[in-house]
C-alpha cells in the first residue's frame, strides 16, 4: 500500500500509534515499545477487506446487515486525513480523520452523514473522540456505533474486566439468549460473543501486557461487546490465526443494543479513553 495509507503518531519514548486510512483503523499502539493491540498474523491489507485486529471502527451497522457488508462500510473504506499528525502544547499528538457519504455508502445506506474522529495519543493513554452530524435538512436516521477494540494479551484465561457485574447480556453464542451476569469479574474460557446493556462507564481488564492493567473509559457507549472466537471459530476463521485466540481479548465501547437516532441538523458525540495502569513502584 501507498505509504499515505497509514500516519504516525509520535509522541517520543518509543510511545507511537500507527492508523490505517482503510477502516480509520488503528492498527499499532507502542507503549515504551510494547505493543498494546492484537493483530491478527493473518490479516489482510488489501485496502478491501476489513483489518483483522487493532481498532476497527463500525459504522453504521453492527453484526449481520442485509444491504451490506458485516459490521456496516465504515471499516472497508478510505477515510480522510483532516488534520495532523501534530504536537499538541502538552506534547501529545493528535489526528483528526473524516468520513463522508458517497456513492458507494449511498448505495447502501441512503443517507447523508459526516463523521469525525479524533485520535489523541498521550503518554500512556490513548484517546477517541467520535462526532457524527447529520446535515440533512429532513431526514433523519438511526446506525449503531462500536470501536471493536482487540486488546493483546499473555492468556485470556488470566483476564478479569470489571464493570460487567448485574448487567444483562445477549449471548449471541446462544442464539441471542439473553441473561444477567452475576459475576464479579467477568472471565473467559471459552468461546464468548456478547453484547452486555448499561455497563459502566469504565472497565478495568487485568493481566494484559507484561501483567499489567487496562483501563477502558467510555462516554455515551452503553454498550460493551466482549468477544473471543476460541478455537473452533478461530479454525473457521481465514484471516486469524488457530493458534492465536488466547492472544487476544476484544473489549469493545458500542452503542449497538439499540440504534442511536439522529435528527436533521444534529450530531452525536462519543468517546473512549485506553489508558496502561502501570504498577507502582514497591
Amino acid at each position: 500500500m501507498a505509504a499515505t495509507s497509514v500516519i504516525v503518531l509520535d509522541r517520543s519514548n518509543n510511545t507511537t500509534c500507527t492508523i490505517n486510512l482503510h477502516g480509520a483503523t488503528v492498527v499499532s499502539w507502542r507503549v515504551n515499545n510494547q505493543e498494546q493491540l492484537f493483530v491478527s498474523k493473518l490479516a489482510v491489507f488489501d485496502g478491501k477487506k476489513a483489518i483483522r485486529g487493532g481498532i476497527p471502527f463500525v459504522f453504521p451497522q453492527f453484526g449481520p446487515w442485509s444491504f451490506g457488508p458485516n459490521h456496516g462500510f465504515a471499516r472497508i473504506v478510505r477515510w480522510t486525513l483532516e488534520r495532523g499528525p501534530e504536537r499538541l502544547p502538552n506534547g501529545d499528538v493528535e489526528a483528526v480523520l473524516s468520513l463522508m457519504d458517497t456513492d458507494f455508502t449511498r448505495s447502501m445506506w441512503n443517507y447523508p452523514f459526516r463523521i469525525t474522529y479524533r485520535i489523541i495519543l498521550r503518554e500512556k493513554e490513548l484517546h477517541f473522540h467520535i462526532g457524527v452530524y447529520n446535515p440533512s435538512k429532513e431526514l433523519a436516521f438511526s446506525f449503531n456505533l462500536l470501536l471493536h477494540t482487540y486488546l493483546k494479551v499473555p492468556d485470556v484465561r488470566k483476564c478479569q474486566i470489571t464493570g460487567l457485574h448485574g448487567c444483562t447480556f445477549i449471548d449471541k453464542t446462544r442464539d441471542g439468549a439473553i441473561y444477567q451476569e452475576g459475576r464479579e469479574v467477568a472471565t473467559i474460557n471459552e468461546w464468548t460473543d456478547r453484547i452486555y446493556q448499561h455497563t459502566s462507564q469504565e472497565h478495568i481488564i487485568t493481566n494484559v501486557v507484561s501483567g499489567r492493567k487496562m483501563r477502558l473509559q467510555k462516554y455515551n457507549f452503553p454498550d460493551t461487546v466482549i468477544w473471543n472466537p476460541w478455537l473452533d471459530k478461530a479454525r473457521e476463521t481465514p484471516d486469524f490465526g488457530d493458534d492465536e485466540y488466547p492472544n487476544m481479548v476484544c473489549v469493545e465501547a458500542g452503542h449497538v443494543s439499540s440504534p442511536v437516532l439522529l435528527l436533521p441538523g444534529t450530531a452525536f458525540e462519543a468517546s473512549q479513553i485506553l489508558q496502561v495502569i502501570v504498577n507502582p513502584k514497591r
